[in-house]
């Protein structure tokens, strides 16, 4: 019984390797961040460094043993680590939707639908013709599915890292620019299409990872979300914002609530199987288009995650 109970919670020694390894983890990311800003690089550069430091490519091979105490694979400490990195991705994304300025990305609307769609379709297209002419050069296995296997390689070609172009636009502080709104909305745009893309895959290959969801429903839920949010949604989060201003503590009443909506949003495009940093996103974009929404309360925001957990 004890046993059991034991799996239930990280045990004394697996909290010190969380903190160990967290700590060692930001610490690195950080010091490398700064060092790559003197070379008039995005601190990002600096971030993703230390993790292939700190990953198998370099301290694994270096230390293998030492790596595998304070990064393990497996168990509570990875999972624990896996699910701290989501959540991270995802309230930066909160983070990256509060710059969003909608107006301008509404008047550069023809640029953006080309940008993205030139941006989907030029690797979707090698992806997949590649996968269909030459599938057993990237690995096809003989009684898989032919046409699921080039989706899906076209897929992960096609779709971007966005948090980390998020980043780098923040970083070079481009963000903000019109060229920055261009590309971080063709970004969005071709990756929820590269996501309903995915969800059809997965009910082609029917391996039960879309929680029971079909790809039909997926399509449906994650337009009628994004249309909801952006509509509805920004009109709601700009009534309720002076009244938590008023009955709560300022800053942290407000705060709380974009923290809280954000992982309710995220938690509910993870659970209609599209990633859960578009439900953070889609509540950035609504909370920092409102008036309501203080410059001090977005830079204390700013700070806090742009340092502990864009990091991370």
């Amino acid at each position: 019984m004890e046993g059991l109970e034991a799996l239930d919670r990280l045990s004394s020694q697996e909290v010190v390797v969380m903190f160990l390894g967290l700590g060692i983890l930001l610490a690195l990311a950080r010091v490398l961040g700064e060092l790559v800003k003197r070379l008039t690089l995005p601190a990002v550069v600096g971030e993703i460094s230390g993790g292939i430091i700190l990953g198998p490519t370099v301290f694994g091979k270096l230390a293998p043993s030492m790596s595998q105490f304070i990064f393990p694979a497996q168990g509570g400490n990875a999972i624990l680590l896996d699910g701290l990195a989501t959540m991270s991705i995802s309230l930066f994304l909160l983070l990256a939707g509060m710059e969003i300025n909608l107006s301008t990305v509404w008047k550069q609307g023809k640029t953006v639908l080309r940008v993205g769609t030139l941006g989907l379709l030029i690797p979707f297209s090698l992806g997949f013709a590649a996968a269909l002419y030459a599938p057993d050069w990237l690995g096809f296995e003989e009684n898989g599915h032919h046409l699921a296997f080039a989706l899906f390689l076209a897929t992960v070609l096609s779709v971007t890292a966005l948090p980390v172009i998020a980043k780098i636009l923040m970083d070079l502080d481009l963000y903000r620019s019109d060229l920055g709104m261009v590309i971080v909305a063709a970004a969005v745009l071709g990756d929820l299409i590269g996501w309903i893309i995915f969800a059809l895959i997965l009910g082609m290959v029917d391996t039960g990872h879309s929680q029971g969801h079909g790809s039909l429903a997926t399509i449906v839920s994650v337009i009628g979300f994004a249309a909801a949010m952006l509509t509805v949604g920004r009109r709601w989060i700009h009534w309720v914002l002076p009244w938590i201003s008023t009955h709560a503590g300022w800053p942290g009443g407000v705060l709380g609530f974009a923290m809280s909506l954000s992982l309710l949003a995220a938690a509910f495009t993870e659970w209609i199987g599209v990633h859960a940093i578009f439900g953070s996103f889609l509540v950035g974009v609504a909370i920092g288009d409102s008036p309501h929404f203080r410059e001090q309360t977005r830079t204390t925001l700013h700070e806090f995650i742009s340092f502990i957990f864009a990091p991370l």
